[in-house]
Parts: C-alpha cells; structure tokens; sequence
C-alpha cells in the first residue's frame, strides 16, 4: 500500500503517538533548555578541568557526541564518549564526568556511574528520574533533571543544550549565546520548508525520503558534520526501521570507496547522503566532490545535502531537524508508526529475566 506523504490522513494513521509534533517544537526545546541550563547552579570549581567524560547510550548519548565534535573544532578541552559497562580508567579530579540518562535507568550506564562515585572526577547527571536519579541524590551529585516527556530520541534538545549551556556556563566553550539564536532562526526557517504541510513537490525533505525507499542509507559526514550523519543514522533506524549507517570523511577515500565495487547488485540497493558544511576543510570540500564521482561511476545513488546558517551550532541542528524529517517521511511512506522501537524493548525485556 502507497501512502501519500501530503494527506494528513496518512500522518493520522501512521503516527498516533505524534512524533511529528516532538519534531516539529525542535526549535522551541532548544530554547527552553538553553534558559534551564543557564539558570542551573554548578559550583564555579567544576570549570577547572581539563577533559570531560560522559557515560551515555543512545539518544542520551547523542548530546555528548555533539558537544565532543562542538569542542575539538573549537580546540577545547577533549570530551569522550563510555558507552559501556563499568568505569573508564582515566578519571582524575581534573575530569568533569556526566552520566545522561533520558529515562534514568539505562543499566550500562547506571553500571559506568556506579563504577564512577569513588572517583575523584567532578560529577553531573542529567537525567529524567530513575535509579540514576537516586543514585545522584544518594552521592550528593549535581542532578539536572529532564522534564520533557517523550522517547529519548525525541528528547535530544534536552540531552544536549544542558550540556551546551553548562560547558558554556563553565567557560569550556566559546560564548554561545548568539550561536543558540542562530540556530533557532535556522530550525525555524527550515520548518517552514520541510514540514508535512508543505507538498512533496517543493519539500526537499520528502523528496529524500522518497529516493531512500527500499534503500540501505549510507550518511556521510565530515567535521561538524559528522555527529549529525550519526544522528540522521540512529533516526533512520529507529523512527523509519531501516538499515542505515553513517561514515566519516576523509576516512572513506581511504576505504570505503574501494568497496564500491562488490557485491554489484547491491548497486541498485544503496543511497549516500552527503551532509555538506562550509566550515569543513577545503580539501574535504573537494574530497566530497571526487566521491560523488566515484559514487556516479559505480552506479550508486547520492544526495548532497548543505547545512544552513555560520554558526556550527546552527549547522548542525538545522540538519538534525531535517533528519529528523527525512526519518519521519521514510516511516510513513513504509506505513510504520516511527514511535515503538519494538527491538529494543525484546532485548530489554530478554536482559532482565
């Protein structure tokens, strides 16, 4: 069955749970936590470091991908990412350490902060509630609480612009304040060019989808680009049901590009988005170009797709908006109602027995 991305009858039927509208008040989530982080009271000793760790998984860990890519473009301090159980091994009280956790319970992450109390790292969470919660309470850790109902993954503004605001607060990134004004303005203006009451006929974002169908989608990304080829990756997966991945330039023309070859039929099964950004060096400008070529050559599907805005945080969220999008208009167009993630409850449910 075809379902037609411009009657609102298909949205109606396809997204009860109304995921479009968690897309669609993007802009106004950004803002509403810029003004929380801001207010939030962090003691003035938690800017003296010099690396940062977050423990994360998923959607909740998102943010911190974003703000590790935010600060080496800025040559800030380092951030990693511990995705995993148990405890990294380099924390030190130099080492600012957040545990993210939308629903508070996400257990590689309770088990990474519970490995983490004796360390002598300066702590935050953030997390909406949950044993995480009380874990904080317990230790006496700074808890910034989420309070905005939704699946984590339509909770991305809250995982990372706390984090944003916070390591803007603490004077571990440059000012953001104009860049988050920015950026808003740039969602906002995208909105008004790809969300569903616009027509396929002059909705970019619809369009894409529509060449993804029935497609494997291979993102790629380069500098700031890169975090957001990983979101538009983890939405397509989770909101359409579909294989994606995502892959980073200039690491692909030493790689990748060789495997355009084989298997040949797979030519006809795989799209490459291209997410372009005018802050990403010219060599991988021109880097871009020449992997199109060797895309056309081989007979593989591509899109360029050019952020919008001169802020890298302006960027980069107007083009997770409009993965966001893509991601939505690719479900509908599958008929699959983008909020349940039934694998992943399987799996949650088979790991607690």
């Amino acid at each position: 069955m075809m379902f037609d991305l411009d009657k609102q009858e298909t949205y109606q039927l396809l997204d009860p749970s109304d995921m479009r509208a968690h897309m669609r008040a993007l802009p106004k989530q950004c803002r509403e936590a810029w003004t929380r982080a801001l207010a939030f009271e962090l003691p003035d000793y938690y800017g003296s470091v010099d690396k940062a760790v977050v423990l994360g998984m998923g959607g909740s860990a998102i943010g911190g991908d974003f703000i590790r890519g935010i600060a080496m473009l800025e040559n800030a301090l380092p951030v990693s990412l511990h995705r995993c159980y148990g405890a990294p091994g380099f924390l030190d009280e130099k080492t600012l350490l957040i545990a993210s956790s939308y629903s508070g319970n996400t257990e590689e992450t309770l088990s990474a902060f519970a490995g983490c109390l004796e360390s002598p790292a300066k702590k935050l969470v953030v997390t909406g509630g949950g044993k995480l919660a009380e874990m904080a309470g317990e230790a006496r850790v700074p808890l910034f609480t989420i309070d905005y109902d939704s699946p984590p993954r339509a909770a991305f503004a809250h995982s990372f612009v706390p984090l944003l605001g916070l390591f803007h607060r603490l004077g571990l990134l440059k000012d953001k304040c104009d860049d988050m004004d920015e950026a808003v303005s740039v969602m906002e203006n995208t909105l008004a060019t790809i969300d569903e009451t616009v027509p396929l006929h002059s909705n970019p974002a619809k369009q894409l989808a529509a060449r993804l169908k029935d497609k494997v989608s291979i993102i790629y990304g380069a500098g700031p680009m890169i975090e957001v080829a990983q979101r538009w990756k983890g939405q397509i997966n989770e909101n359409s049901k579909s294989w994606a991945f995502y892959e980073v330039l200039p690491e692909v023309n030493h790689n990748a590009v060789v495997g355009y070859q084989f298997p040949s039929q797979l030519k006809e099964q795989i799209h490459v988005v291209f997410l372009q950004s005018c802050l990403i060096h010219p060599r991988i400008s021109q880097r871009y170009r020449l992997t199109s070529e060797l895309l056309q050559q081989a007979g593989v599907g591509f899109d360029c797709i050019q952020a919008a805005g001169s802020s890298c945080l302006a960027q980069m969220l107007g083009l997770v908006l409009y993965g966001d999008y893509v991601s939505l208009y690719l479900a509908m167009l599958y008929g699959a109602d983008p909020t349940p993630v039934l694998s992943i409850d399987f799996l949650k449910a088979r790991l607690a027995d």
